[in-house]
């Protein structure tokens, strides 16, 4: 078991903000995570995928059947950073 360094500032593959995915981590979520798809910033992207090219983004304030937010997946170049930078010390 080693620690963690490079792992912080690596962004994973794919990541969701729904709880109850797979790919749900609440530790980089609180840091920030921005995105940019085909080179414009945007704030609803529910999940994305960087090695497929996609990100699945909230449609209004329409609800699914079980009260999940409505999404619609897009696809092109997607290009995730944090937003702020990690302050040690």
């Amino acid at each position: 078991m080693t620690e963690p360094t490079a792992e912080p500032t690596a962004l994973p593959d794919r990541l969701s903000s729904d709880p109850a995915s797979p790919f749900y981590n609440e530790e980089l979520l609180s840091r920030g995570i921005g995105i940019r798809f085909k080179g414009v910033e945007k704030t609803n992207v529910e999940e994305y995928c960087v090695s497929e090219g996609w990100v699945r983004v909230s449609v209004g304030k329409a609800k699914d059947r079980a009260g999940n937010p409505m999404t619609v997946k897009l696809k092109g170049a997607v290009e995730p950073y944090l937003r702020e930078p990690s302050a040690e010390g």
